[in-house]
This record gives structure tokens, sequence and C-alpha cells, in this order.
């Protein structure tokens, strides 16, 4: 399946498919757009912010496609889907957490190496305000997917080794240092 996906990177009608593999990638396919949006990027630079804009409005629909899936079909799809992915059992405690935390868990999830799709489907199931859904994961599909787009504009090929390398350290640091910032706001305002 990967090597397909790299293959649609170097398609004439490459476009169209990043937007169909990061709308699938949001709700229910296994491999993520970064994965055709690096070599995009790479093969034509100048046009990195509208590669970004692609990968970031389909992923973002694909995410609403998601929680529709766990708002209306969770038993039909959404419960297997969940199930395939590994995720069955941990689910009820999944949903009970956002209550409090559900823009963080969405945004966090959308940043990084996190099942995106879990995330878009537990929120359908969970009911949580679909505004809040809608912005974290713009918000976060946004920053993630134009973050690698500039930076492979910038530095070209070294840093997609370098991106792909590190890809999840370097996410989770940044929402930790973000997360923290919240908090030291919170705590000192």
């Amino acid at each position: 399946m990967y090597n397909g996906v790299m293959a649609l990177a170097r398609h004439r009608h490459a476009t169209p498919w990043l937007a169909a593999v990061s709308f699938a990638e949001s709700s229910v396919f296994p491999i993520p757009p970064d994965i055709m949006l690096i070599p995009m990027v790479l093969a034509d630079r100048a046009r990195w912010w509208r590669i970004a804009a692609v990968c970031t409005v389909a992923s973002v629909l694909g995410g609403l496609a998601g929680y529709a899936i766990g708002a209306i079909l969770w038993e039909t799809i959404g419960r297997p889907l969940i199930e395939f992915y590994g995720y069955g059992g941990r689910m009820d405690d999944f949903v009970a957490s956002y209550n409090e935390w559900g823009a963080w868990i969405v945004f966090t999830a959308g940043l990084t190496p996190i099942p995106y799709k879990v995330i878009t489907i537990a929120s359908g199931v969970s009911g949580l305000d679909l505004v809040v859904f809608t912005v974290a994961s713009v918000l976060a599909r946004g920053l993630r997917f134009f973050v690698i787009a500039a930076l492979l504009y910038r530095f070209g090929a070294p840093i997609q080794t370098f991106i792909e390398r590190h890809l999840g350290l370097l996410t989770v640091v940044f929402v930790v240092l973000l997360f923290a910032g919240f908090l030291l706001i919170k705590y000192l305002a």
C-alpha cells in the first residue's frame, strides 16, 4: 500500500490523489498523507502552499466524515473500524476523557502520529462539540502540513530525511511545549 501511495505522488493527477488520501486517512485509511505531501513539495517547491492547503482541507473534511461515522454509523462502521485498529477495548475510557480534554485530544492527534481517524470517530461517538472539533482539526492539521511543506520549500531534500526520521519526536516536543505554555499562562494569570 505504501509503494502504491508513493507512486500516486508522482502521478500527473497527484493533487486530486493527495486530496483523496488526506480525506480517507482522516476517517478510514491507514497511510498518512505526508508520504505524498513530501515528494510532491520536493518535486514542485513553488507550489508548497497549495499542496499543504489541499492536504489540510481534505484532511479536515475527512475528519468530519470520521466524526459522522462515530455520531451516526458507530455500530455498523465505527466500532468495527476502531476494533480493526486495535483501540476497541479502550474506547469507553477514551470517550469519557472527552468531557474535559476534547479540543486538546483532537489537536494533539491532528499533529502527532496518533491515528487521527480514531480521534475523529471517537469525537463523533462522544458528541464533542462540532465547532470545537472543527477548529481543533483545522489548527492541528494545518499546522502539521504547512510546517512540513514550508520546511521542504525552504530547505529542500536534506530536511526530508530529518523530518521522516524525527517527525514523531518533533511533534511530541512541540505539543509538550505548547501545552506547558498554556499551563503556565493559566497558573500565572
